[in-house]
């Protein structure tokens, strides 16, 4: 089991800056992937970013390339995405999501954190 806690979400205006926080704990070595997700309200849940555990290669949706960048410190179990230049449309729930090295999609999810972009 892996069990995985996103902090960091509030109230921005738009060309404002968010760093959201997730902490992943328990059974983690065997982690791969994690990424974020975000899910605005009368949308369905869309990929942000993805990083993997060891090399720290990454990807991006590009709605938010050049603007989020997602990073790791492996010490802490901890992942980032840095929020710069925000737009209403960022305005979602954002989910961390954890991918073990023997799984197929993304195998726990954390509960979300509201990020609001106003103008």
């Amino acid at each position: 089991q892996v069990q995985v806690v996103e902090s960091g979400g509030g109230l921005a205006q738009v060309g404002g800056s968010l760093r959201l926080s997730c902490v992943a704990s328990g059974r983690t070595f065997g982690s791969f992937v994690m990424g974020w997700f975000r899910q605005a309200p009368g949308k369905e849940r869309e990929f942000v970013a993805r990083i993997t555990w060891s090399g720290g290669s990454t990807s991006y949706a590009d709605s938010v390339k050049g603007r989020f960048t997602i990073s790791r410190d492996n010490a802490k179990n901890t992942v980032y995405l840095q929020m710069n230049s925000l737009k209403v449309e960022d305005t979602a729930v954002y989910y961390c999501a954890h991918r073990g090295m023997k799984s197929r999609d993304y195998d726990y999810w954390g509960q979300g954190t509201q990020v609001t972009v106003s103008s």
